[in-house]
C-alpha cells in the first residue's frame, strides 16, 4: 500500500509557489481553491513487507476547497488477473483518503509562526477491499491529529502532520504516524518540463505488543521524476525498517529496499 507520490507531488507544486503563511483574515477562505485528478501505472518490484512484485492502476484526486484539503486515491492491483500474479487471490483495491480542515481558515485567523504556514486538523483513512481468498483480513484505519504545512530550507514547503492510530480491525488505538512529504524541482529543461526530487516519510512508533510485533517501524520514498503539463514518468527507492509494525524474520522480509516505476497522465 504505497503512499501516492506522484499525487503528492502535484499537490506539492501547486503549493510550492506560495512562500508566504496562508492569510484568511479577510474572510475569502476560497482564494486558495483548486483540483487535480490522474491516472498513474504503476510498477512495483520487492514491496515490503513480503517481497511483492506486482502492476497496479493508481487513480488519484484532490485539492482545496475552502477549509478543506484533502488527497486520495484507489488502487487496483493485478489488472489482467494473472494467477501467477503476487497479487492473485489477495485484495483487489486498496484506498487512501486524507482531508484536512484548516484551522487557519475555520477561525480567519493568520496561526502561523516561524516556518509553520498552516495549521490542519488532519485526519489519514485507510481501506483495503476486505478480506482476501487466503482468510486474511486487510488495513482498516482512521487516523486523526495536527497537521501542517511547513516551510524549510531548499526543499520550500512539506506537510508534516502527526496522528493518533484507531485500528477499526481490533477496535482500539494502537499508536501514533508522523508523516511528511516533499517535492522540489530542480532542473529545468527550455521546452517547460522538468525534473524533481520527490518523496515521503511515514513512521509508525508507540504500537502496543499484542498487535505489532515491533513497536515502531516505518517507510521512506526518495523518487525522481520527469514532468511535463500533461505527463510524468518517474522512479522511486523505498527504504522500510520493520514497516507496519512487522519485525523483520528470516521468514517474512520486512527492512529492505523496494523499487517503484510509474508513468502517470493529468487530467
Amino acid at each position: 500500500m504505497r503512499k501516492s507520490l506522484v499525487a503528492l507531488s502535484v499537490l506539492a507544486a501547486s503549493l510550492s509557489a506560495a512562500t508566504q503563511a496562508a492569510d484568511y483574515t479577510d474572510g475569502n477562505i476560497h482564494k486558495n481553491d483548486y483540483k487535480w485528478s490522474q491516472f498513474n501505472l504503476m510498477y512495483a518490484f520487492d514491496e515490503l513487507p513480503g517481497e511483492s512484485s506486482h502492476d497496479y492502476l493508481e487513480m488519484e484526486f484532490g485539492g482545496r476547497s475552502g477549509i478543506f484539503d484533502l488527497y486520495g486515491y484507489v488502487d487496483v492491483f493485478d489488472l489482467t488477473t494473472d494467477p501467477d500474479s503476487d497479487k492473485a487471490g489477495k485484495d483487489k483495491i486498496f484506498m487512501k483518503f486524507a482531508p484536512r480542515v484548516s484551522l487557519d481558515a475555520l477561525t480567519q485567523t493568520d496561526l502561523s509562526f516561524g516556518p509553520v504556514q498552516e495549521l490542519y486538523i488532519a485526519t489519514l483513512m485507510e481501506w483495503s477491499g476486505g478480506k482476501s481468498g487466503k482468510g486474511e483480513v486487510g488495513p482498516n484505519t482512521q487516523k486523526i491529529g495536527l497537521g501542517s504545512d511547513v516551510n524549510v530550507p531548499w526543499l520550500g514547503k512539506i506537510g508534516l502532520n502527526l496522528y493518533s492510530t484507531y485500528d477499526s480491525n481490533k477496535r482500539d488505538w494502537n499508536g501514533y504516524q508522523i508523516s511528511t512529504n516533499w517535492f522540489k524541482p530542480f532542473y529545468t529543461f527550455d521546452n517547460g518540463s522538468f525534473v524533481s526530487y520527490q518523496g515521503y516519510i511515514d513512521y509508525q512508533f508507540g504500537m502496543k505488543e499484542e498487535y505489532s510485533s515491533a513497536s515502531n517501524g516505518g517507510a521512506m520514498f526518495n523518487g525522481i521524476y520527469w514532468h511535463s503539463d500533461r505527463y510524468a514518468v518517474g522512479y522511486g527507492l523505498k527504504a522500510y525498517k520493520d514497516v507496519y509494525g512487522i519485525k523483520d524474520t528470516d521468514g517474512f522480509k520486512s527492512t529492505g529496499f523496494g523499487h517503484y516505476v510509474s508513468m502517470t497522465y493529468k487530467f
